[in-house]
C-alpha cells in the first residue's frame, strides 16, 4: 500500500485539485499490482509547489539554475523492509498549468502523468541511456493506462 503525504505551498493548486491528499492516495490505488506493494507500507512525500521554489531546489541539488516540471529525490534504503520511505517529489504548478487556464481535466491528466514519472524515479528508474528511457517510458504508459479510469 502506498501512502502519499501531500504538502502544498502554492494556493493555485487548490483551484484545480480540491482534496489533494485524497486525490493522490486514491490515484495510487489504481496503479498496477506490481506497483501497489501489497503487504508493505510504502510512503512518499509530494510537495506541490511553483516555478520559483522548484528553481531554487533545482539549483541547489542539481546545479541547474532553471525551473522544471518535477524533481524527484529517492531515499535509498533496503527495499525488502515492511515499511519503506521512497523519497520526495516536487511538482511545479506553473509547469502543469501550461497553457494558462488549462481545463481541470487536462490539468489533472498532466499532473498524473508527471507524478507517475516522479514515482518511477523514486524506484530508481531513469532516462539517461536510451534503453533506460524506453524501459521507463513503457512503465509510465502501463501505469497511466491503469489509472485512466481514475482520471475520467
Amino acid at each position: 500500500m502506498i501512502k502519499v503525504n501531500v504538502l502544498s505551498e502554492d494556493k493555485s493548486w487548490s483551484k484545480k485539485i480540491k482534496k489533494k491528499e485524497i486525490f493522490f492516495n486514491n490515484l495510487c490505488k489504481f496503479f498496477p499490482k506490481k506497483f501497489q506493494f501489497v503487504n508493505k507500507k510504502i510512503y512518499l512525500t509530494l510537495l506541490l509547489s511553483n516555478n520559483k521554489r522548484i528553481k531554487k531546489l533545482n539549483r541547489k541539488f542539481r546545479k541547474k539554475n532553471k525551473h522544471t516540471d518535477i524533481l524527484s529525490f529517492p531515499f535509498h534504503q533496503k527495499k525488502k523492509a515492511k515499511e519503506i520511505y521512497l523519497g520526495d517529489i516536487i511538482i511545479s504548478y506553473n509547469y502543469m498549468n501550461k497553457p494558462k487556464e488549462l481545463s481541470t481535466y487536462l490539468f489533472k491528466k498532466k499532473v498524473v502523468k508527471i507524478f507517475i514519472h516522479g514515482f518511477l524515479h523514486l524506484l530508481d528508474f531513469d532516462h539517461i541511456k536510451k534503453n533506460d528511457y524506453i524501459k521507463m517510458q513503457n512503465e509510465e504508459q502501463k501505469i497511466f493506462k491503469s489509472v485512466q479510469k481514475f482520471i475520467n
